[in-house]
């Protein structure tokens, strides 16, 4: 029997302090992933435990971005999130890791994650299909240059056994990637993130931001520099129509 993109159910893994972040990175998903409301649940470990058998009742697995958190670091909840990773690698399970969850899908399946502040990212960035990307099933409708929306100290400098690199930029590797033969991938750069969304989510962490800019010339030309990201914007929805959709 045929499961409609109107009857999926996707539950979203979250490591957000503050309830409004936590509120803004759903209707973010929601946006990109083309979902109602009563189709996404949300578990954010920052404030909430595990459960068993967390993945019941769903047919994708989305993890999200972390505000403060790293995916270098070890928190209470860690080995169970990382334990949840390679549950779905077993099951074949459609996963899609979004910045901090792309990092947390490598460092879970063996790859490995550095802080590499040389080499943060934030604000639009152009982004280049490797050809295993212009082969891709997800990716092979894109262009081979594509403009996406960015963030983050943190990155993939080793893919896991079985990673193969989709993307790239001229400041580093792994900007997506998959597993060979599962329906799993991971984008460093923020597919649930427009322009508009980028906007606010950089003014909310203002202050954190101009601390690493240095100055606040350098966070407006971020500002200013934001741009539609047209191909990003439905990447999400593509992932869902073409590996949990049956």
């Amino acid at each position: 029997m045929r499961k409609s993109f109107e009857n999926i159910r996707v539950l979203l893994i979250q490591a957000r302090n503050t309830a409004d972040m936590e509120a803004q990175e759903q209707e973010c998903f929601l946006e990109r992933c083309r979902l109602r409301h009563d189709q996404l649940d949300s578990l954010n470990i920052a404030r909430t435990h595990f459960h068993d058998n967390i993945l019941e009742g769903y047919d994708a697995l989305f993890i999200g971005g972390a505000g403060e958190y790293s995916a270098c670091d070890d928190y209470p909840w860690t080995d169970e999130l990382l334990d949840v990773v390679r549950t779905v690698y077993r099951l074949e399970f459609p996963t899609f890791g979004s910045c901090w969850g792309h990092q947390i899908i490598a460092r879970a399946l063996g790859g490995r994650v550095e802080k590499d502040p040389q080499r943060a990212e934030m604000g639009c960035r152009p982004i280049q299909l490797t050809r295993a990307g212009t082969e891709d099933l997800l990716f092979r409708d894109f262009p081979s240059s594509f403009q996406a929306n960015t963030g983050h100290h943190d990155r993939v400098v080793e893919l896991p056994p079985g990673g193969i690199e989709l993307a790239f930029n001229e400041s580093q590797p792994n900007q997506a990637f998959r597993l060979a033969g599962k329906p799993i991938f991971g984008t460093q750069f923020h597919s649930e993130l427009d322009a508009h969304r980028e906007r606010e989510r950089i003014f909310r962490y203002r202050n954190y931001y101009l601390d690493e800019l240095g100055d606040e010339e350098t966070f407006q030309r971020v500002l200013e520099e934001l741009a539609e990201t047209t191909e990003v914007d439905h990447l999400m929805n593509d992932f869902l129509k073409k590996f949990v959709v049956y």
